[in-house]
């Protein structure tokens, strides 16, 4: 049975958990108690995928939550399944980053990061003995309450772990890019987790800082110094920001005062839909591992744009009818994404959608040739069919059918550059760098920050650049000169 493993770090990476939560605990029928009061045994079958069994008959979250100040651990456990979480996995500080990144990564940060990595390592070695359990439950009372997702994955087929088996195991991490918890401490994490399982999946939820909305003066230094570590030590970062959520909200689904809530349900949905093809049977399966091979075709550029289908406002709901066209329309439609870049300014190197629901693979494929034909500019053409399509049999809850879409597109270099110019502002005039160097930093670590994520966008627009022709004769070029 393949296993995710979920963190979720600072307050905002803890808020998106709660409500991630949520959902998961609804779709396979999950009381806030951890009791299982639903109605279908598909629910059950791979509900190891997310949850351990507790000797009680409990389903406990594989989940670990950090921050370092303690008043986000209080809001979880106030929150409506903050009751179903391990107390033990609970860990966080009392000082708080300050919005400081240095305080994060190398100070108070530091300090508690191997209290994390023991839950971690905890939960990982219990994972790695479920492969022994192939049946719906697992025997070990076994606990996670992590806030980020680390996705792991296994294959049961014997008592002893396979190499097979260990590469399966992965990590799924939610935070923030422009605090000091979430930024700082969630990239320290990350790149220890790294150290400790090269060869596991490392997937990420990562909210990045919006356009114009800033709920931080020093998002910029703290974002630019959190891809540097996410280009190196994340396998595939799902790009969130809270511009494009709320214009979501007001636009598509027309909440007059969208809340926090509203916003992290929408981050929930894609959330579960990315992993139902482990969870639920499905025609055409995918897992995290899939995902990456077929969208990353360079390692460095594995940051996606995400979105999900169907969104209606309450008002219209009765006057639509859910089909596998309309899913695809609104999934591709640039006012759908969930992070502030447009797609119409680039071009999708890969994309994978996935459906879930009663839904005809013939129709999914007819769909998908059928965009990439109508908008063949959008899609380089030296990557052919690059839009990976995957079918799993059990919609969400409350819905017939629903779909979820991952690209990644050339035009995200927009969201960097728009930060590294941010950046270089105020990097110039060194303004509030005391801060940083205060806790232990060196100004070159800033310009090797700035330098990699400039090169990131330099690659990306190199790829959008690149025609088939062109690359051809490049090759022919080398071949005869090698001749």
């Amino acid at each position: 049975m393949r296993e995710i493993l979920h963190i979720q770090g600072g307050q905002c990476g803890n808020q998106i958990g709660s409500k991630f939560w949520e959902v998961v605990c609804e779709e396979h029928g999950i009381d806030p108690t951890g009791r299982y009061t639903g109605d279908s045994d598909l629910q059950l079958e791979r509900v190891n995928v997310y949850y351990n069994e507790a000797g009680s008959g409990r389903f406990v979250p594989r989940a670990v939550l950090m921050d370092l100040e303690p008043g986000t651990m209080d809001s979880v456990r106030a929150s409506p399944y903050g009751q179903i979480f391990r107390p033990d996995n609970f860990v966080f500080g009392q000082s708080g980053a300050g919005n400081n990144w240095a305080k994060g990564h190398y100070t108070e940060g530091a300090e508690l990061i191997d209290s994390v990595l023991d839950v971690v390592r905890r939960e990982a070695e219990s994972c790695d003995c479920l492969q022994a359990f192939p049946s719906v439950f697992n025997s070990n009372a076994l606990f996670l309450a992590n806030h980020q997702p680390h996705l792991t994955a296994y294959e049961s087929s014997g008592s002893e772990e396979t190499a097979e088996e260990r590469r399966n195991l992965g990590f799924q991490v939610c935070h923030s890019l422009g605090g000091g918890t979430g930024s700082g401490m969630g990239t320290l994490l990350i790149s220890k987790i790294r150290e400790e399982y090269p060869d596991r999946m490392m997937l990420t939820f990562s909210v990045f800082p919006s356009p114009k909305v800033s709920e931080t003066v020093v998002e910029p230094y703290n974002a630019t110094l959190s891809v540097h570590q996410l280009v190196e030590n994340a396998d595939e970062c799902m790009v969130l920001d809270n511009e494009a959520l709320y214009d979501i909200c007001f636009r598509t689904l027309k909440l007059a005062t969208p809340n926090f809530g509203d916003l992290n349900h929408l981050i929930s949905a894609t959330m579960s839909g990315v992993t139902c093809c482990l969870r639920f049977p499905g025609q055409l399966n995918s897992d995290l591992r899939k995902l990456a091979v077929n969208l990353i075709p360079f390692p460095r550029l594995h940051f996606f744009m995400v979105g999900f289908a169907p969104l209606t406002s309450r008002g219209s709901q009765q006057y639509r009818n859910l089909s596998v066209p309309e899913l695809c329309q609104q999934m591709w439609d640039s006012k759908n994404m969930m992070c502030a870049a447009d797609p119409r300014n680039g071009r999708y190197l890969t994309a994978s959608a996935m459906f879930r629901g009663k839904v005809s693979t013939k129709e999914v494929d007819d769909q998908m040739i059928n965009v990439q034909n109508k908008n063949s500019s959008y899609f380089v053409e030296w990557i052919p069919n690059n839009v990976k399509s995957s079918v799993c049999d059990i919609p969400p809850r409350g819905l017939a059918m629903a779909s979820t879409f991952i690209g990644n597109s050339t035009a995200i270099q927009e969201m960097f550059r728009r930060v590294g110019d941010q950046f270089n502002a105020m990097f110039r005039r060194k303004a509030f760098l005391h801060w940083y160097t205060g806790e232990g930093m060196d100004e070159m670590e800033f310009t090797e920050a700035e330098s990699n994520m400039n090169d990131l966008v330099a690659e990306y627009q190199q790829y959008q650049d690149a025609t088939a022709e062109g690359e051809g004769e490049e090759y022919d070029d080398d071949a005869s000169a090698e001749n």
